[in-house]
């Protein structure tokens, strides 16, 4: 098991890490299995998308629609710290993240990049934690 750190700017910044991943499974010499993925906190979150600032922006406006920021949540009530769309939006994207690799490569689409994506309301430091699961065939 492994942990990558991924500086972050809150406010739903979307980081690609795939490069980072990349390397690490060359470093560890993981040839064939699963990684799995998981980022610690509640108010982020670990998907796959084209990393396209265009579309980047597209998911942000749909987020604002769907989980807007300036909406009163009782979690505001409860804790003071006005985030309560990071931790909504984080839940609907998912901390957890399962990728496929073969022969030392991660099994993506030519477009498809792995990306922690931070809902909080200022910058962060998260850690990404890293399982390898070899395949025994």
């Amino acid at each position: 098991m492994r942990i990558i750190n991924v500086a972050t700017k809150g406010n739903t910044d979307i980081v690609d890490i795939t490069y980072e991943l990349f390397q690490l499974v060359n470093k560890e010499d993981f040839e064939n299995g699963l990684v799995h993925l998981f980022v610690k906190g509640s108010t982020a979150a670990i998907t796959t998308m084209e990393n396209d600032p265009n579309l980047f922006e597209d998911f942000r406006t749909v987020l604002d629609k769907l989980v807007p920021y300036n909406f009163n949540y009782k979690h505001h009530q409860t804790w003071g710290d006005n985030n309560g769309a990071a931790h909504i939006r984080a839940s609907l994207i998912g901390m957890s993240l399962i990728v496929p690799v073969l022969n030392g490569n991660f099994m993506l689409g030519a477009y498809q990049r792995i990306v922690v994506i931070d809902f909080d309301t200022k910058p962060r430091n998260r850690e990404v934690v890293i399982s390898f699961i070899k395949s025994t065939y």
